[in-house]
């Protein structure tokens, strides 16, 4: 009876910590889990191919042939770059989570096998904090994104428009996304399925968009969880009364952690989109930031709500990269944690045979472990503060040499 309300209390901690990333995947059919319900399995498959498909034919073709009508244009260009770049972000991040589907699905039964796992009060404390902090992250994305998200579509029904207009806008027929379609929107009922096809793949498109980062972020903080864990574990190793047997486990779930679990896993499937975050980040930062300084200093038509928004969407840039490094930074802390506890374990009360063994664990966390963009560069809060420092060298530049918007093109 005690043993089945422990495996009863293991379940409900692991749904309660997953449980809201799995749901938000599973809308846009996301989520790496192997159906053996056919007709759970088609379906998932379905919504899958919906949400790729609505992103990519309603918003990124449009929004890229829209694009080349407005060339010219600066500000329009930055208008319509904040969308159709974070389209083909997304697009990407459902192409990875497609692709794969067998690795990360290895990662989640990790998660669950570790859960549900016989563990320390002290251990589940642990986790249970690391769950907290990606369920809190998840849920603040959600309503900011979602906010974004539907801020579109209800500043045309209230008449506010906070993009600029010229003439290729029809501000009586606006649409959510500045797109270009092969076919006359501005009649009914053309433009009321049009709008709604946008919308829809707006909430489809922020969905994946939030849900796959914080999946990212579920998994790198779980492996935090568990290098913590081990450093509490190799703290006490020298009270053990079974030292060898204790060792070896502890060797063997700390090779896990490097190699087979998780690590190297996570940084295989992300690294290109992680490249991709921080090439995206630097350009529209940079195209936010020329645009503001150049507002200042020139005559331009923006509006105070115009200068609003691009003023939030570029805090809102920073604070995602930033999240992303500080994330990865929290990771490396965790691994010279695990190195440092080989050291202030009692070692020097053990037989000298017995103590050889810990250079295993001192010599694979010699090395810190990180996740990397595109495998040049770890993403570590160094990484963030230099390309936040190489923007404002650019900011500083473009402010001091007040070039005219109007000799770029």
């Amino acid at each position: 009876m005690y043993m089945t309300n422990f495996l009863l209390a293991d379940y409900a901690d692991l749904e309660w910590a997953i449980g809201l990333h799995r749901c938000i995947l599973e809308i846009v059919g996301l989520w790496p889990q192997q159906n053996k319900d056919q007709y759970k399995e088609f379906f998932s498959k379905f919504r899958k191919l919906f949400n790729a498909t609505a992103i990519i034919y309603i918003l990124i073709i449009p929004g890229l042939a829209q694009l080349i009508n407005v060339w010219g244009d600066m500000i329009q260009i930055i208008d319509n770059l904040q969308f159709t770049l974070t389209f083909l972000v997304t697009i990407l991040k459902v192409y990875i989570m497609w692709y794969k589907k067998g690795a990360l699905l290895l990662l989640i039964n990790k998660i669950i096998k570790d859960w549900t796992r016989v563990k320390m009060d002290e251990e589940r404390n642990v986790m249970v904090k690391k769950a907290k902090i990606t369920r809190l992250i998840l849920q603040i994305g959600l309503f900011i994104t979602i906010s974004a998200t539907f801020s579109r579509p209800g500043s045309i029904i209230f008449k506010e428009y906070i993009w600029h207009v010229n003439n290729l806008t029809n501000h009586e027929r606006s649409l959510p996304v500045p797109a270009h379609y092969w076919y006359d929107v501005t009649s009914s009922p053309k433009y009321e399925l049009t709008y709604l096809a946008q919308t829809i793949g707006l909430v489809t498109c922020a969905i994946t968009y939030v849900g796959v980062d914080n999946f990212l972020g579920l998994l790198i903080l779980h492996v935090c969880g568990q290098m913590e864990n081990l450093h509490l574990r190799l703290l006490h190793l020298g009270n053990d009364s079974d030292f060898k047997a204790v060792l070896k486990y502890n060797v063997k779930d700390h090779i896990c952690l490097i190699s087979c679990r998780s690590v190297k896993i996570i940084d295989d499937t992300f690294n290109l989109l992680l490249l991709a975050m921080i090439g995206f980040f630097c350009v529209l930062f940079s195209l936010f930031g020329f645009l503001v300084l150049t507002a200042v200093n020139q005559d331009t038509q923006l509006s105070f709500a115009q200068m609003s928004w691009y003023f939030l969407a570029s805090g809102t840039l920073l604070m995602h990269t930033c999240l992303y490094c500080a994330v990865g930074e929290h990771l490396v802390n965790k691994c010279e944690e695990v190195h440092s506890a080989t050291y202030e374990c009692v070692w020097y009360t053990l037989e000298p045979k017995a103590t050889r063994n810990l250079a295993v664990i001192m010599v694979c966390a010699k090395k810190p472990l990180n996740i990397t963009a595109g495998k040049m560069f770890p993403m570590t809060m160094s990484t963030f503060c230099s390309v936040s420092f190489v923007m404002h060298v650019k900011y500083d530049i473009i402010l001091y040499q007040n070039y005219d918007i109007k000799t770029l093109f």
